[in-house]
């Protein structure tokens, strides 16, 4: 089968996130499929831009996955500029359908670029080509930018996704969600439920099999820590102001000289909660500067729990599917989630305490319970995690689910 997957963001490891299409591609490509990635050259959350003449675009092979990357401009923000980006990508597509349906010829069009505008091209080409057409949605826009930003429904650029959305829900042959509790609002929009299929997020379980080498200040801390005696609750992920870190620095003081908390990782607040950390007095607080994405599961095999916090949002009814949690369950250690939501993963793999956002008090009674325990009940509660991800959230396993829902 032909595989077109449509990803203004996609990365790849030479380029940092997005991680997704590339892990599912490349488990289609070892199953004896063709694929094909399109991509902006410019996305905010890769490290490493491939550099595409303007107005050009550049094909390259990495690891059977043929990539097209279309020169798409550079942006800071959420602003006019990322909207520019947007445009150009979209423009390319239009201008090059004909040539990617004839050329390549899928069997398959999937239209994932994040935001749903990807879905009219996607559209022709899977015409052009007699192709099925895939929706994947990894958030639900508009109502992400206006719930969580505020937008009014009546701005022009919510007026337009939202005509996007209901397009896709309406002429997708499947729409595929990482979003388990998203049914019930795409039928609203248009969507028939028989269309519908839940594939989360995941885990390469090979990248767990031999592991980086911690940085030898991070390795250094770590061992620091160990020999205060106390179990070690670690953070590892961005610092921004979504993740409710500052919920849990409220909790620091609660649980000193039971628990250290370490923070790890880059992001936009991570300077000021850096900060407060001194400022407070915080000594059982240690912040850490960001590791390489191979080393991070040798820094979470050297602590005892890890944390998870999102602020406390009506969005979030629709479902979860974190790859920081998935992190966390593989790596085998007993998990805090302080977040509300459609779906409880830490419940549903009985591999830690779930409890309300926004509350130190019930942040710091988590983790004190599950210090108290004894070791070996924590390795239990954390393999019980790590069981969970490697039978529902490997992507072998979610490839395979993507390519049956498909077809069905």
């Amino acid at each position: 089968m032909n595989i077109l997957l449509i990803n203004h963001y996609a990365g790849s490891p030479r380029h940092g996130m997005e991680f997704r299409p590339y892990y599912l591609a490349r488990e289609w490509v070892r199953l004896g499929h063709r694929v094909q990635i399109v991509a902006g050259s410019y996305s905010h959350i890769r490290a490493v831009q491939p550099h595409v003449p303007p107005g050009r675009f550049m094909d390259e092979d990495i690891d059977g996955i043929a990539y097209r990357w279309y020169a798409t401009p550079s942006y800071r923000g959420n602003g006019v500029g990322r909207v520019r980006s947007m445009l150009s990508f979209l423009w390319h597509l239009w201008r090059d359908g004909k040539a990617l349906a004839r050329d390549f010829k899928p069997d398959v069009v999937i239209a994932s670029s994040t935001y749903p505008m990807d879905i009219w091209p996607a559209r022709r080409m899977a015409r052009l080509a007699g192709a099925r057409l895939v929706y994947e949605v990894h958030d639900l826009w508009p109502l992400s930018p206006m719930e969580l930003g505020g937008m009014s429904r009546w701005h022009p650029f919510i007026v337009w996704v939202q005509m996007a959305e209901d397009f896709a829900y309406c002429h997708a042959d499947m729409v595929v969600s990482m979003l388990p509790k998203a049914l019930e609002y795409m039928r609203s929009r248009g969507l028939a439920p028989a269309k519908f299929a839940c594939v989360p997020n995941g885990v390469d379980e090979a990248e767990w099999a031999a592991p980086e080498a911690l940085p030898t200040d991070v390795a250094a801390e770590l061992a620091r820590l160990k020999a205060s005696g106390q179990p070690i609750a670690a953070y590892v992920g961005t610092h921004g102001l979504a993740n409710a870190l500052d919920t849990l620095l409220d909790a620091a003081p609660l649980v000193q000289g039971k628990v250290q908390i370490l923070m790890v990782g880059p992001g936009p607040e991570r300077e000021r909660l850096l900060a407060r950390v001194q400022r407070d007095g915080l000594t059982n607080v240690s912040m850490l500067a960001p590791i390489p994405k191979q080393a991070v599961p040798s820094l979470l095999a050297g602590v005892d729990i890890a944390y998870i916090g999102l602020l406390p949002e009506p969005l979030f009814r629709f479902g979860i599917s974190p790859n920081k949690l998935m992190d966390y369950m593989m790596a085998g250690k007993p998990v805090v989630m302080s977040i509300a939501a459609g779906n409880d993963p830490v419940a549903d793999a009985g591999c830690g305490i779930t409890v309300a956002p926004g509350s130190p008090q019930a942040i710091a009674g988590a983790l004190e319970a599950l210090a108290a325990l004894p070791a070996s009940e924590r390795v239990r509660m954390g393999q019980a995690g790590r069981a969970y991800v490697l039978e529902h959230h490997t992507y072998p396993v979610l490839a395979r689910r993507f390519l049956d829902a498909v077809r069905a």
